[in-house]
């Protein structure tokens, strides 16, 4: 890369110091850990065998799993609530809790057909909100929830999952990045955070028809075959879960901070470890930037070019000329969900 820049003293340190904050954060370490379970995992569980009717693999590692139905997928998934964010902000817990599972099948390229919950509360729970929160989530994105588990234990501890099932037609992954793919980031920038989570709300307050059609998007340029891949942005931020993006594809990449879209008022540090309650990385290719980024900017969502894809393994930042090596994927795995490069 270029030298520094006059008046730019320490850029590549503070680079590669940012690198390594966000390589050793606890967010980056929770993902980490998915790798123990992941190396327990049939890659493609021969269970479904006798009764899929297809003969696609069902990939693990995914925003969900894409079961084979007919002549589109059933989308199954789940997702538990950090016990320090149920006690603290336990309305916002419950919505969040349907919230990121309808986000998970939209990043597949589907819609929600339903939601469960398994809640176990101590007799000292705010149960009424997080209920409310779960009610609330459910109206605002139109899926209905149809049953669940409920136990209340004196003693506690609190605890809260909900599981989802959705469909997609034209189905998206995160299996299909390609080297020389663009990477976008669409990204809902009308919203604050949740203090004092890392949580950006951009869905509370607002309409249900917005909240839809926003994530309808994302099947509407599946169906035109935009979008080679596609993730969800989690709690490890668009770095960590580009990060996710490129094991799974079995690729690499590099991500300018400099084009990243922000909110007014956030720091880099912060918005880089943020979770939105809107936000998706795409790769797609090249000559089909421009359109993709029009028709996420016509639903004054923000979206902008914020990197590239490409085969050496490994995840860059790169700022002001300079990069920063965030993550060797060729040394070490991240999650441990990549794609057989047989299977491709």
């Amino acid at each position: 890369m270029t030298a520094e820049a006059p008046g730019a003293p320490g850029m590549r340190d503070a680079l590669e110091a940012l690198a390594r904050g966000l390589a050793d954060s606890p967010a980056f370490q929770a993902k980490r850990d998915i790798a123990a379970v992941a190396a327990c995992i049939d890659a493609a569980p021969a269970a479904v065998a006798s009764w899929r009717s297809r003969p696609e693999r069902i990939w693990i590692g995914d925003d969900t799993a894409a079961i084979p139905d007919g002549d589109g997928y059933l989308l199954l998934a789940a997702e538990g609530i950090l016990p320090g964010f149920l006690a603290r902000d336990p309305w916002f817990a419950g919505f969040s809790a349907v919230m990121v599972n309808v986000s998970d099948v939209a990043a597949m390229g589907g819609h929600p057909l339903a939601v469960v919950d398994v809640y176990f509360q101590s007799s000292s729970a705010p149960a009424e909100l997080v209920v409310a929160g779960m009610r609330a989530a459910c109206e605002a994105f139109r899926v209905p929830l149809v049953g669940g588990h409920t136990t209340r234990q004196a003693a506690g501890p609190d605890a809260l999952a909900v599981a989802i099932l959705g469909r997609a037609e034209h189905l998206l992954t995160s299996f299909g990045a390609r080297a020389g793919d663009d990477l976008l980031y669409a990204v809902d920038l009308r919203g604050r955070y949740r203090e004092p989570f890392a949580f950006f709300d951009t869905a509370t307050g607002q309409s249900s028809d917005r909240l839809c059609a926003d994530l309808a998007l994302l099947g509407t340029l599946a169906a035109a075959g935009a979008i080679h891949a596609c993730k969800d942005v989690s709690n490890a931020g668009v770095a960590g879960t580009a990060l996710m993006l490129l094991e799974a594809s079995r690729a690499g990449g590099v991500i300018d901070l400099d084009a990243l879209p922000a909110p007014a008022g956030a720091t880099l540090e912060r918005w880089l470890a943020s979770f939105p309650s809107y936000g998706f990385l795409l790769a797609v290719s090249p000559e089909r930037s421009a359109e993709v980024v029009q028709a996420v900017s016509a639903r004054d969502l923000a979206c902008a070019q914020i990197g590239r894809v490409d085969g050496s393994r490994s995840l860059r930042l790169a700022r002001g000329g300079h990069e920063a090596l965030l993550w060797d994927l060729g040394a070490r795995g991240f999650t441990g969900f990549a794609g057989a490069a047989e299977d491709r």
